[in-house]
């Protein structure tokens, strides 16, 4: 069989010739008069085939589907990451377990993992392939070094997964592939089967019609076919010719085929031919082209597919249904060792490969290796959101464009998991259905790594992260402290705030007296003790002297809320959705730096061009708004080790130091919870669709939801920058020494810690009536709070009343 060179400026020409006698005149007038009006209808209708050819397949367009990918994933020493978390990234990525040798590839003995990646490209260019070996050490990379350099290496980024398909008018996946691309294997062994005399045929092979039928003869079944390549892809669909089996359509497909080869190179129908060839179903997902098919099969690419491989896929074309390995692996195996026997006849491979090709197994996945179209349907609705003022839908689906995300595989995984399996174990037939909505972040960029809309992930519809409008509850508190605590010289962690009861007199004469959810005053407590245990009236009190106008305010300047200024609103009453207060919550666990979420890093055209990047640098705060968020997660620390999230620490979370809020609206409606670690920040909301009461409080709700996601997602301990603090011990209002009775350590702003006095033993401030938090809960004085159990208080905040027009004690 001879090779082709594929010269794309290779045509056939052809001609015809006739004549006749003078005798039998009459019997050649009337030949003449037939020829004569078979080719006044044959001319024109060449004339219109021809110029049909050069509208669909001259300009080789096809819809190919935009493909939608996950971050890469990067490795670097002392990255927290896990095994568990490592294989789950490889396997979302295609990879799979083998020597680590083979591009896609990983290989783990212990601690050490040797993975050989493809080359890809990014929104910041070509990121060459790699072989690289990591080890595994205390839950985070300990060494990486480079195999092919033979040397340490700082980091590495491995190819990223596909999690979407966004498909045009026709539901095609495809993945387009130039000739010099492919494997010399794969078209010799296409040809040897389909189309041996391809090489010199002109569109249709008169001997290779003969020996079709003889060939199927001897067989008595049909195993060779006697269309030529060319026909094939004049019938694949590509020039618009039916499948049925007429006359009409075989003539139409015979002069499709010598149009095709009058025009093009053999090396052009070729390419065309792979990347249009149908290769097999998944839904309504026609799998088109061997460059699919490969990554539908076997989970591959083309250059990495063995000859056994090869050989079947090459046997596929002949019936994707029928010879489907999946459902029929023994007709496969047939139809593959027949293909294997031909690339021998034909001296594509010798004795020893084909014997050895014969025994080895399928090779194929378990399942299909191609993505569903929209595995992950909340997370891409918002990366359709976030492209929505660049891009219509129409320039999206089937524009053949790369979308790269900042989705992490192994964090939505994990999220999904741990809303199902929460859910499952609150549900009772006391609760109304339970939904959820979580947001999962990186502190570090504001890159939106995981987003759930639902108990039900994978289908779509109502995407509770991005659309439902819930009260937050105590989830703005923080916020009231950010703003006293920007305020160095008047408030501090250690200042004593009045924790007794409150009414608020309204613009119309009405008053407004919340309560604490335990039904207690507390007395004088500390600042970091009311923020940690969410006291609602010590908190109505800062919020007032800090005036719900400037909370307001905040709340628009960090993520763009728009809030009513009332009184309520400093106890959260106030609907937002998760993604919202993530943005919110993205200043705190940024270490005080305004990051806009966002989920889309770029888009790349097909040639891997950058149209456009989302990865801007993130807004600079001012060192007191830094100081401040800083000692607010400080306080939100002390929350989650005594406060209101301390079941986190009896959950086994204490070693991630993470910081955290609950929040709770009227009736338990709604629960919420807010944390942060040093690489992840959450957001999840638990209720109910029809606002009905669930009974659940945030620490017994959305709080289960953070801690069974973080229980697997490998993140590093949140350490909070000492720049701009300064650490005291501190009895009463002055600094003094540590051992010193009483005393309790407290972070502040730099310069603005109390004088420092001798150690003294002084008596607690005076509580205001109705009995302090060391009378309720008999602590004795010198003892410290924050080391003692306390009731979870995080309460409802009622509906918002009218602006205030003064504040009683």
């Amino acid at each position: 069989m001879a090779r082709i060179e594929y010269d794309e400026d290779d045509h056939v020409p052809g001609g015809t010739a006739g004549g006749g006698r003078d005798w039998r005149r009459t019997l050649l007038t009337w030949l003449l008069a037939i020829a004569g009006l078979g080719l006044g209808f044959l001319l024109p209708y060449m004339l219109y085939l021809n110029h049909q050819v050069g509208e669909r397949f001259g300009q080789l367009q096809w819809q190919v589907p935009t493909r939608v990918y996950a971050r890469p994933l990067e490795l670097a020493p002392g990255v927290a990451m896990d095994a568990r978390a490592l294989k789950l990234e490889l396997e979302s990525a295609g990879y799979r377990e083998g020597d680590g040798l083979r591009p896609g590839t990983w290989a783990s003995e212990g601690g050490r993992w040797t993975i050989a990646s493809r080359g890809f490209t990014d929104v910041d260019g070509q990121v060459p392939a790699s072989r690289v070996e990591v080890q595994l050490a205390k839950g985070a990379v300990g060494k990486l070094r480079d195999l092919v350099a033979d040397r340490d290496a700082e980091r590495v980024r491995l190819d990223p997964a596909r999690i979407a398909t966004l498909y045009g008018r026709q539901q095609e996946e495809r993945r387009l592939v130039r000739i010099q691309e492919v494997p010399q294997q794969l078209t010799d062994a296409l040809q040897a089967v389909e189309d041996r005399d391809f090489a010199h045929h002109h569109g249709i092979d008169v001997r290779g019609i003969a020996r079709a039928a003889w060939i199927n003869l001897k067989a008595g079944e049909a195993r060779q076919g006697a269309s030529t390549l060319t026909q094939q892809l004049a019938r694949s669909g590509l020039l618009g010719i039916g499948r049925e089996q007429t006359w009409t359509r075989k003539i139409n497909e015979i002069l499709y085929a010598l149009i095709i080869e009058a025009r093009y190179g053999k090396g052009v129908i070729l390419e065309a031919y792979l990347n249009q060839v149908y290769l097999g179903q998944r839904g309504n997902q026609a799998i088109r082209g061997v460059a699919a098919g490969a990554e539908y099969w076997f989970g591959r690419q083309l250059d990495d597919l063995s000859t056994e491989q090869v050989a079947l896929m090459v046997g596929l074309i002949r019936g994707p249904s029928y010879y489907d390995p999946r459902k029929h692996p023994e007709r496969a195996k047939t139809r593959r060792d027949f293909v294997l026997g031909e690339m021998l006849e034909t001296g594509l491979i010798d004795q020893a490969a084909h014997d050895r090709a014969v025994a080895a197994p399928l090779g194929i996945t378990s399942a299909p290796g191609s993505i569903a179209a929209n595995p992950f349907p909340a997370y891409i609705d918002v990366v359709r959101r976030h492209l929505a003022s660049d891009y219509s839908a129409d320039e999206l689906q089937g524009a053949g464009l790369a979308v790269m995300t900042a989705m992490a595989p192994s964090a939505q995984a994990y999220a999904e998991s741990a809303v199902t399996k929460t859910l499952e174990s609150l549900d009772s037939g006391k609760r109304p259905d339970l939904e959820a909505g979580v947001v999962v972040t990186d502190v570090h960029s504001g890159q939106v790594v995981a987003v759930v809309g639902s108990r039900d992930h994978a289908m779509p519809g109502f995407n509770r992260a991005i659309e439902a409008h819930r009260p937050v509850g105590s989830l703005l508190k923080p916020f009231v402290y950010l703003l006293a605590l920007a305020l160095p010289d008047r408030y501090s962690l250690a200042t004593w705030v009045d924790d007794s009861a409150v009414t608020v007199t309204l613009d119309n004469g009405k008053r407004w007296s919340p309560g604490n959810s335990d039904g207690r005053s507390h007395g004088s407590v500390r600042l970091i003790d009311a923020l940690a245990r969410s006291y609602n009236q010590a908190t109505v009190r800062v919020g007032m002297a800090m005036r719900p106008e400037r909370l307001a305010q905040l709340m628009k300047q960090l993520a763009g809320i728009e809030a009513v200024a009332n009184p309520a609103l400093i106890l959260g009453s106030v609907d937002q959705t998760p993604y919202a207060m993530a943005q919110l919550y993205q200043f705190l666990a940024s270490d005080g730096e305004i990051q806009p979420l966002y989920t889309v890093r770029g888009v790349l055209d097909s040639e891997g061009r950058v149209l456009n990047r989302y990865d801007k640098a993130p807004r600079q705060p001012e060192d007191g708004d830094r100081t401040a968020a800083r000692l607010v997660t400080v306080a939100l620390q002390h929350a989650v080790s005594s406060g209101t999230g301390r079941q986190l620490v009896n959950d086994g979370l204490g070693r991630l130091a993470s910081a955290g809020k609950t929040g709770t609206s009227n009736d338990g409606r709604d629960s919420w919870y807010a944390g942060w670690t040093g690489d992840h920040l959450a957001v999840v909301w638990v209720g109910n669709d029809r606002n009905e009461q669930t009974g659940l409080y945030g620490a017994t709700g959305a709080m289960r939801v953070w801690s069974a996601t973080f229980a697997r997602l490998p993140s590093a301990p949140l350490r909070v920058q000492a720049k701009g603090l300064e650490w005291s011990w501190v009895v009463d209002n002055h600094s003094t020494d540590a051992d010193c009775a009483g005393a309790r350590r407290f972070a502040f702003a730099e310069g603005f810690a109390p004088p420092w006095q001798p150690c003294i033993v002084a008596p607690p401030p005076e509580e205001a009536s109705g009995g302090g938090w060391r009378e309720w809960f008999g602590f004795g004085r010198g003892r410290d709070p924050a080391t003692e159990p306390q009731p979870a208080a995080d309460d409802p905040s009622g509906q918002p009343p009218p602006p205030p027009q003064d504040i009683e004690p």
